[in-house]
């Protein structure tokens, strides 16, 4: 509960250039459709996002990977790519599902482009800050995460 007050009062949000809440957006579609449990559904949908966005703040990724994952490739691209590959490594040791598909999920087109717009609906026509995101990119974002 500590945790969550903090994050809510946007204590975690200081000093990392802007908060990023399009995957949590898109989970909740995800969660509203489905019933999943929503950490659970911000960890399937997290990598695909990640990898999503990840060249558009290359900088920011690479201090995540280094900082907090502890990794670091020959390249910047590298070393992000190294921070999210450990990330899903660490959620798969706490076994929690890194695609909808370790959710047991198989989204029709339709409920995907469903989800993808009622999001952006919710969002006011685009989210994001580590890229701004569209409909169309959070519906790439879902497909990639099958």
């Amino acid at each position: 509960m500590w945790a969550g007050s903090l994050s809510h009062n946007d204590l975690t949000g200081c000093g990392n250039g802007g908060n990023d809440f399009a995957t949590h957006m898109l989970e909740q579609e995800l969660s509203g459709i489905f019933d999943v449990a929503h950490g659970a559904g911000l960890s399937a949908l997290w990598g695909s996002w990640a990898r999503y966005v990840y060249r558009d703040c290359l900088d920011r990724f690479c201090k995540y990977a280094v900082n907090v994952m502890g990794v670091k490739g020959a390249t910047d691209e590298e070393t992000a790519l190294k921070g999210i590959e450990a990330t899903e490594a660490f959620f798969r040791e706490i076994h929690m599902p890194v695609s909808l598909k370790e959710l047991n999920l198989d989204p029709t087109e339709e409920e995907m482009d469903l989800m993808a717009h009622k999001c952006i609906i919710a969002a006011g026509g685009k989210k994001g800050s580590a890229k701004v995101l569209f409909e169309e990119d959070l519906r790439k974002i879902l497909e990639m995460a099958r």
